[in-house]
C-alpha cells in the first residue's frame, strides 16, 4: 500500500524585484544578451549536459529557447521576446536588452511601481508618435524603384550575425541575393488579390559563399542517374506534370482508413501493384512527362514510367508541396481509387539538371510568370551554413514587412540615441502637463525620464564590445564609437556615425552615453540624396520591439507576488 505524502505549501515571494537572487539573474541575462548584440557580438555555444548537438550562435531566436530557468521572471521575458521574434523575425536582442534595462533602471531609481509604469507608458507614447511622423529624424523612406536601401537593410541584418563568419564581399553577395529572391516572390502582373510567392532554400556545405545563387523556379533533388531527353525541352508546348501526395509504395496501410476484407488465397500486394499500374497507364496515356510524389514510389511503377520516357521524382517531402502547386498549377492527388481529372495536371515550361557539389538537382521552370524561386546557400561548414540559413530567412521576412510599411530606421545605435535625446527634450518641455496627468512629482518625473533614456542609450552602447567609448553628438544625436586607445587630440576625428550618414567635424560637441547632459532638440539632417545610410533597421520590427520591451518591463514591474508550487 502506497503511503500518502502531505502536500508542501506553495512558496510565496513578496515584491520579487526586491529579491537579490531574482535581480542577479535578470542582470546576468542582460549581460549575456548584451554580449551577443551587433556585428561584433560574442558568440555563444549551446549544448546540454549529456552531449548531443552543439549550436554556436548569437541569434535571439536560437539562443533564447536554449536558456532554461526555474525563475518565472526570466521565462516571462523569454516568452514575450520569442513571441515578438516569431512574428517579426528581427530586433529580438534589442527588445530583450531594453526590457531588462528598463526593469533595472526602475528598480534603481527608487520609484514606486505604479509611477514607473505610468511614466514608461507615457514615454513609449512619445516615441511611437514621433517614429510615425513624416518628419521623424531617424526614419528613412524606402524607394522600390532602387534596390540600394533594400540591399543596405538586408546587409545590416546579415552582418549582425557574426556566427555566419562572412567577409564584406560575402555579406554584399548574400544581401544582393536576398533582395533578388525577395523581388522574385512579388508578382508583377497579378490581377485582384496579390499572393506572395516563396523562397525555397537549399544548403550546400563545403563550397565558397560566393557560389551561392538564386534561380527562378524550383530546384528539387534527383537521382544521380537521371538523364533528360533534350528534344523534350525543345518542344514548344509546356510539359505536363502530375503530383501525388499519397504514397505509391504499394503498402496496404496506404489505402486509407476503414475496414478491409481480404479473401483467402488473394495476393494483396499484387492487387495493389496492379491498381498502381492501371493508374500510371492513364498518366502515360495523358502524355504526362514529369511524375512527382511526396512519398515513396514502388520500384516497378518507377521502372514502367521511365520506360515510357517519364521523369520520376519521389520523396519530395511536405515542405515542397505548396511551392510546387504554386509553380506548376498542379493539384496534389491524394487517392489511388479514382481516375485523375484533367484539372489536376500541372505544367512546366522547361527542365534542366544543375550540379552543386554532391547535389544533383532538377530545375523546374514555370510556364508563365511565377513567384517561386530557389536560393542555393553555400558555406564552408555546417555551423556557419546553419546560421546563414537562419539569417537569410529573417532577412526575407523583414523585406516582406517593407511592403506593408516602406520605411526603415537608422541603424548602428543612431535611432536609440536620437530617440533618447528627443524624449528628454520633449519631456522637459511638457513637464507640467505630464506630472499633472500622471499624478507624480517633478523629481519622480525626472528620474523616470532619465531611466528610460539611459535604457535606450544602453542598447546603443551594447554594440561596442572591444572596450571603446560610445558617444553622442550634441547636434543631431547620432551614435559614435571611439577606439579605447584614442588620444585627446584625436577626439574630433571619429569617422562616421553608427548609421553612416554623418561624418565628424572639428567643432562637433560630444557627450558620453549614460551620462548627464543638457537636453536639446536633435536637429534634422540636410536632405542630401547623395549621402545614404550604410546601416538600416526594420521600421516595423523595431517599432513593435520597442512596444514589447516597454510593455513586458511594465508587466514585470507590476508583479506583487510570485507563487510557486513546491510539490
Amino acid at each position: 500500500m502506497s503511503r500518502l505524502v502531505k502536500k508542501s505549501p506553495s512558496l510565496c515571494t513578496d515584491l520579487p524585484l526586491d529579491n537579490t537572487v531574482i535581480c542577479n539573474k535578470l542582470h546576468l541575462l542582460r549581460q549575456l544578451l548584451k554580449s551577443c548584440f551587433g556585428p561584433t557580438g560574442r558568440l555563444k555555444q549551446v549544448h546540454n549536459n549529456i552531449g548531443g548537438h552543439v549550436v554556436t550562435t548569437s541569434t535571439s531566436s536560437v539562443l533564447l529557447p536554449a536558456i532554461s530557468s526555474s525563475q518565472s521572471f526570466v521565462n516571462l521575458i523569454k516568452t514575450s521576446i520569442l513571441n515578438h521574434v516569431s512574428r517579426f523575425s528581427d530586433c529580438g536582442l534589442f527588445a530583450a536588452i531594453l526590457c531588462l534595462s528598463l526593469i533595472e533602471q526602475a528598480n534603481q531609481s527608487g520609484l514606486s511601481g505604479s509611477v514607473a509604469i505610468g511614466l514608461n507608458k507615457h514615454l513609449l507614447g512619445l516615441c511611437t508618435s514621433y517614429l510615425q511622423r513624416e518628419d521623424c529624424g531617424c526614419k528613412v523612406k524606402l524607394d522600390f524603384c532602387s534596390s540600394h536601401n533594400l540591399i543596405t537593410l538586408a546587409s545590416s541584418i546579415i552582418s549582425s550575425k557574426p556566427a555566419c563568419v562572412l567577409t564584406e564581399s560575402e555579406v554584399l553577395h548574400i544581401s544582393k541575393l536576398s533582395v533578388q529572391a525577395f523581388l522574385l516572390t512579388v508578382p508583377c502582373n497579378s490581377p485582384g488579390e496579390v499572393r506572395l510567392g516563396q523562397i525555397v532554400s537549399i544548403s550546400v556545405e563545403g563550397h565558397p559563399v560566393l557560389n551561392s545563387a538564386v534561380f527562378p523556379g524550383l530546384l528539387v533533388d534527383t537521382p544521380d542517374d537521371l538523364c533528360l531527353d533534350k528534344s523534350e525541352n525543345q518542344h514548344s508546348n509546356p510539359l505536363r506534370l502530375v503530383l501525388f501526395s499519397a504514397s505509391l509504395a504499394g503498402d496496404l496501410s496506404e489505402l486509407g482508413d476503414g475496414k478491409i476484407d481480404v479473401h483467402p488465397g488473394v495476393d494483396t500486394d499484387s492487387q495493389i501493384l496492379d491498381q498502381l499500374l492501371e493508374l500510371v497507364k492513364q498518366v502515360v496515356k495523358d502524355e504526362v512527362k514529369v511524375f512527382m510524389c511526396q512519398k515513396v514510389i514502388h520500384p516497378v511503377v518507377q521502372q514502367y514510367l521511365k520506360r515510357h520516357g517519364v521523369i520520376v521524382i519521389e520523396r519530395l517531402g511536405i515542405t515542397l508541396m505548396e511551392p510546387l502547386t504554386q509553380l506548376t498549377g498542379a493539384q496534389p492527388v491524394a487517392t489511388l481509387n479514382t481516375t485523375i481529372p484533367a484539372k489536376a495536371y500541372g505544367k512546366v515550361k522547361d527542365l534542366s539538371i544543375l550540379q552543386f557539389g554532391s547535389k544533383t538537382m532538377l530545375h523546374l521552370q514555370p510556364p508563365g510568370e511565377s513567384s517561386i524561386c530557389t536560393m542555393i546557400l553555400c558555406h564552408r561548414n555546417e555551423t556557419m551554413l546553419s546560421e546563414l540559413k537562419v539569417a537569410c530567412q529573417k532577412t526575407e521576412h523583414v523585406l516582406r514587412l517593407t511592403l506593408r510599411e516602406p520605411s526603415a530606421l537608422l541603424g548602428g545605435g543612431c535611432t536609440e540615441t536620437h530617440l533618447a535625446a528627443y524624449v528628454r527634450h520633449k519631456s522637459m518641455k511638457e513637464v507640467t502637463e505630464t506630472v499633472s496627468a500622471l499624478g507624480c512629482s517633478r523629481t519622480e518625473h525626472l528620474r523616470g525620464v532619465d531611466g528610460f533614456c539611459h535604457s535606450l542609450e544602453s542598447v546603443a552602447a551594447a554594440l561596442e564590445h572591444d572596450g571603446g567609448d560610445s558617444v553622442m553628438d550634441l547636434t543631431h544625436a547620432h551614435h559614435w564609437t571611439r577606439p579605447a586607445d584614442v588620444m585627446k587630440e584625436q577626439e574630433d576625428s571619429s569617422g562616421f556615425c553608427g548609421c553612416g550618414l554623418m561624418e565628424s567635424s572639428p567643432n562637433q560637441r560630444w557627450t558620453y552615453l549614460n551620462t548627464n547632459y543638457q537636453e536639446f532638440s536633435p536637429a534634422p539632417l540636410s536632405g542630401d540624396a547623395a549621402v545614404q545610410p550604410s546601416v538600416l533597421d526594420s521600421f516595423t520590427a523595431k517599432l513593435n520591439a520597442l512596444q514589447v520591451a516597454v510593455e513586458t518591463a511594465n508587466l514585470a514591474l507590476d508583479v506583487r507576488y510570485l507563487i510557486q508550487d513546491m510539490n
